[in-house]
């Protein structure tokens, strides 16, 4: 095996061949008659050899004449072992599992297949596993063969590259034992693609030379292993029982790390993503992130028992921000060659929900990978940017976010051309053992149903472990596809260092205890190579303890700092978001080309010609209409989008149809794409069924390309259910604990219409009660030109200011034409907080002023039309369109506008301890004067957010209406009900 991406490559994966004389023939070639046939069909000519000398006739007329004027296919067989098969006798050895049916040949090859295939089920992987028993599958019993007569059988039979040291099928057994019953073992089986599979094999089968232990690049590993074991000591002897998730038992991981580095430098790829839970990541932020050493003491220095903060944060709460505890941050570092920029290596922040970061880093990887700086789609380069996921063992069987995540590899609006997964299994997950934590063998076999190459390496084998990273970086930058590898080790300590491991695993702690760490394996090896004497490990030792020692001692002297991010919370002035009307006729004009010889689906064609209409003397423009000129004119500002979601291309309600497709040919077409006056790129894919992998990509990518425009949909906003940890871990909550800013845009559909529990609530009430510190905006808006306004100033807040928006988006509301704005109202103005409906009532009349936010004011709007009398002369109805930041200066406006006043009624369609009441109740009443009282009218207390049934949502919602345009002097409302 070759180290470090040197050694020679593999030749040519297959050669051509012809069919002639009944088997299949090589082209090169050979001096002997029977050198041609190679490999399988080497093996095919020795079963019609012996067929022939039962049978004469029982072979082709051009076969027996070959037979019959060179003899048997190579001299190396006649030895009588041929003899004795021709009078059917079986070749010595047990034949416990052989069918005698079957030739010798054909039993070689199954032989060679099942090495190929099983030998990882007796392979020395484990390091705290002392004897590994040969699994029956490979011995050589099972299939009546001794190692005798293998040893007559020339390689070539079996195999057809020339291998140093291999001349018979039993030198070529060996060799297969060798490479997939060592140290190091591989699972290629599950690759369906014959040419990556034979790539592979070829890869492990053909670079067998491993490195001498000689030259710098050993000193500089044992260094590197020095540096791994020597900070975990220190921090465990300094900062005793203090959390630190230690590396060891896999303290390979590391050099793997920064190989996984050195070698995508060297291909010119500009980033390394990088994403990975607790354990190891502070010896990662060390030694690959290049992170201080007296940073982290200073860390450690924070921590609650030191009485400097008042939590275990590594940075406090007092100083502008929450912080996070220093085994979750992140980090990044450059990579200079003088003052070039080579690369940039970035460490996501992640939560302990540990396995949340991958789609997280993926997003990243896209977003790095993609140009957005011209009209059309981006233009990806899968060479500029890496992932790099390094999972937990128990963790990747576990959690369902991996299986979402690796199913992203492949979609064409997600992939990122290949991630190099690694598994630091220290074959534990907190006390739980393997056997109760998964249903499969091994940690990594979640891999297999996604066709990912797999290695398992042993964590104390410090060749074979980069031997492992340089096929896994030929491999993705060979086929851009995903490779995993599977570093067995164990942890040397409990799950952290307050736990005692012992309680649960005493038998396996009685040999951690007693067992060597790999730096001194390896010291070992290198010593009795003669590349190290023992006094120059024992003064690597030293001068590594020595930096750790000073950089403590200068922590000391100055004492433990904490870093906060201080950051300008308050809201930045707005400025117009209206686009000229003539410019909206010619954005339409566009939306509404296609190229020649293009056939839309007719009948919607014509929905789409009906947007011309929208500029008549009485027209509207509807919802989907206006998010599209709205995403028009940002492209025109040079703004990038990026929209995806589950059927998002189409809408979810058939609404939106940024795609479209030739009825004949199915070609699709996108005219966002095509805008003439586009200065950037426009993106919209169908999502997979997911919500938490693809809403973390969608964060991932918008945190990394801050200048783009980035929107994820839910197919119903109910469905953000399933993607709550990113929403809670990432969006609410990375500006106070990481100082990662982020302007992604939820679109949440969201309105009681009678659809029952799933598909009627955004569950608004969540997002208002992570709402704190101005972290996001939260709004519920219910018109579209307060939707495009809304939309337009997003955007321009990326430059500025950004932060997530949550909108719920309705449903019914899509073709509603009380929803619909007409075309002035997009030409000027802003988006505006809280917007007035009136209802034709004069300021000084008004006693009542209904509040509410979103479809129930359209349908109190619809209840008003639709009376023949006025019982609502003395109301009026406020909407309020941003719910947070909460706008309490337009309030005071809006109350300042009815002298009169006497209630306020807060509406909702939401069950009272849902939705809005419980955010806004405490806030409205802090602006009302006395002698103004507040009622609440909406559903009552619910577990389950709606109705099941639509007869009785109809009747429920058509009593909130009416209780809320009750008259003052009517005593039997139902009000707080």
């Amino acid at each position: 095996w070759y180290i470090r991406g040197r050694g020679k490559q593999p030749k040519a994966i297959c050669g051509s061949s012809e069919r002639g004389s009944g088997v299949i023939m090589n082209e090169r070639v050979h001096s002997s008659p029977w050198g041609e046939f190679l490999g399988p069909n080497a093996a095919y000519v020795l079963e019609l050899y012996e067929r022939y000398l039962a049978d004469p006739d029982s072979v082709d007329a051009d076969t027996k004449r070959r037979f019959e004027r060179y003899g048997p296919p190579g001299q190396e067989l006649q030895d009588g072992s041929i003899e004795e098969s021709r009078h059917g006798v079986e070749p010595s050895g047990e034949a416990d599992t052989a069918d005698p049916r079957e030739s010798r040949a054909f039993r070689v090859l199954r032989l060679v297949r099942n090495l190929r295939q099983y030998g990882h089920m007796g392979a020395a992987v484990n390091p705290i596993q002392r004897d590994v028993e040969e699994p029956e599958i490979l011995k050589l019993s099972r299939y009546g063969l001794t190692e005798e007569e293998l040893g007559h059988i020339p390689a070539a039979w079996v195999w057809d590259e020339p291998v140093p040291g291999v001349r018979t099928a039993m030198d070529f057994v060996r060799h297969l034992q060798r490479v997939y019953m060592g140290t190091i073992t591989f699972e290629f089986a599950h690759v369906h693609d014959e040419e990556e599979r034979a790539w592979l094999t070829r890869m492990v089968e053909l670079n067998t030379s491993p490195p001498s232990a000689t030259g710098e690049e050993s000193r500089d590993l044992l260094h590197l292993l020095t540096q791994v074991e020597e900070f975990e000591r220190f921090l465990h002897k300094t900062f005793t029982g203090q959390k630190r998730f230690s590396i060891e038992g896999v303290d390979m991981l590391v050099p793997m790390l920064n190989e996984i580095v050195r070698q995508s430098v060297l291909a010119g790829v500009k980033h390394v993503m990088m994403g990975m839970a607790h354990r190891g990541r502070l010896n990662t932020l060390a030694h690959v992130l290049g992170k201080p050493y007296a940073d982290i003491f200073s860390e450690f220095h924070a921590s609650p028992n030191k009485e400097l903060v008042p939590s275990e944060g590594s940075m406090g709460i007092n100083y502008g921000w929450t912080g996070d505890v220093k085994y979750h941050l992140g980090a990044s570092r450059d990579v200079q060659q003088g003052d070039v920029l080579e690369a940039r290596i970035i460490l996501a922040n992640n939560p302990s929900h540990l396995e949340f970061v991958d789609p997280v880093v993926e997003g990243y990887t896209r977003a790095a990978q993609e140009a957005r700086s011209t009209s059309g789609s981006p233009k990806q380069n899968v060479d500029a940017s890496i992932s790099v996921l390094v999972h937990g063992d128990a963790a990747f069987p576990g959690e369902g976010i991996v299986a979402e995540t690796l199913n992203l590899s492949s979609l064409e609006g997600y992939q990122t051309g290949g991630t190099i997964h690694l598994i630091p299994n220290n074959q534990l997950g907190f006390t739980a053992e393997a056997g109760e934590g998964r249903s499969t063998r091994y940690a990594s076999d979640l891999a297999k149903g996604f066709e990912i190459p797999i290695v398992h390496v042993n964590a104390d084998d410090a060749v074979a472990a980069l031997s492992a990273v340089a096929l896994a970086f030929a491999y993705r930058q060979r086929y851009h596809k995903d490779f995993l590898i599977d570093l067995i080790g164990y942890r040397r300590w409990g799950h952290n260092e307050a736990d005692d491991p012992v309680m649960t695993q005493p038998v396996i702690y009685r040999e951690i205890t007693s067992h060597p760490s790999v730096r001194r394996l390896y010291a070992s090896q290198l010593v009795e190579a003669g590349v190290l004497t023992e006094e120059e490990v024992n003064r690597i030792e030293a001068e590594v303890r020595g930096r750790l020692q000073q950089a403590y001692d200068e922590v000391k002297s100055r004492g433990p700092s904490i870093q906060g991010a201080m950051r300008d919370n308050e809201s930045p002035e707005l400025a117009d978001t209206g686009v000229a009307l003539e410019t909206l006729k010619v954005i339409t004009e566009n939306l509404l080309e296609v190229p020649p010889g293009f056939t839309p689906y007719a009948k919607l064609r014509r929905i789409l010609e009906r947007r011309r209409l929208a500029f008549e003397p009485t027209g509207k423009i509807d919802w989907a209409h206006a998010e599209a000129l709205a995403f028009a004119s940002i492209l025109s500002d040079g703004i990038p989008i990026r929209l995806t979601g589950q059927d998002s291309e189409r809408g979810t309600f058939g609404h939106r149809h940024l795609v479209l497709h030739d009825e004949n040919t199915g070609q699709r077409y996108c005219p966002l794409q095509h805008l003439r006056d586009a200065k950037a790129s426009f993106a919209v894919h169908n999502s997979p069924l997911s919500e938490n992998a693809i809403l973390g990509f969608e964060y991932g990518y918008s945190v990394q390309a801050p200048e783009a425009f980035v929107l994820w949909e839910a197919q119903f906003g109910d469905f953000a259910n399933a993607g709550q940890v990113i929403i809670d871990q990432f969006l609410a909550s990375g500006l106070a604990k990481w100082a990662q800013m982020c302007g992604l845009v939820l679109l949440l559909p969201h309105g009681y219409e009678g659809q029952g529990p799933e598909h009627s609530s955004g569950r608004l009430e969540r997002y208002l009660q992570l709402s704190a510190e101005r972290n996001w905006r939260v709004a519920n808006v219910t018109t579209t030109a307060q939707y495009f306004h809304l939309l337009r100033s997003q955007a321009a807040l990326l430059t500025k200011s950004p932060r997530p928006l949550v909108i719920m988006t309705p449903k019914s509301l899509l073709r509603n034409p009380r929803a619909a704005s007409v075309p002035r109202e997009f030409e000027t103005g802003r988006f505006t907080p809280i917007y007035v409906d009136p209802l034709d009532c004069a300021d000084e009349d008004v006693t009542r002023l209904i509040l509410c936010s979103g479809k129930v004011a359209i349908d109190l709007r619809a209840a008003v039309e639709k009376r023949e009398a006025t019982p609502h002369a003395n109301i009026a109805c406020a909407r309020l369109e941003q719910i947070y930041p909460f706008p309490h200066d337009e309030l005071d406006e809006v109350l300042g506008r009815y002298p009169n006043l006497t209630e306020v009624v807060w509406l909702q369609e939401e069950p009272k301890n849902m939705g809005a009441w419980d955010f806004v109740n405490r806030r409205i009443r802090s602006h009302l004067s006395d002698g103004v009282n507040l009622f609440y009218i909406g559903r009552k207390a619910r577990s389950s957010p709606a109705e099941g049934f639509a007869g009785l949502h109809d009747s429920m919602q058509n009593a909130l209406i009416e209780d809320a345009l009750r008259l003052v002097e009517q005593e039997e409302h139902v009000w707080a009900r």
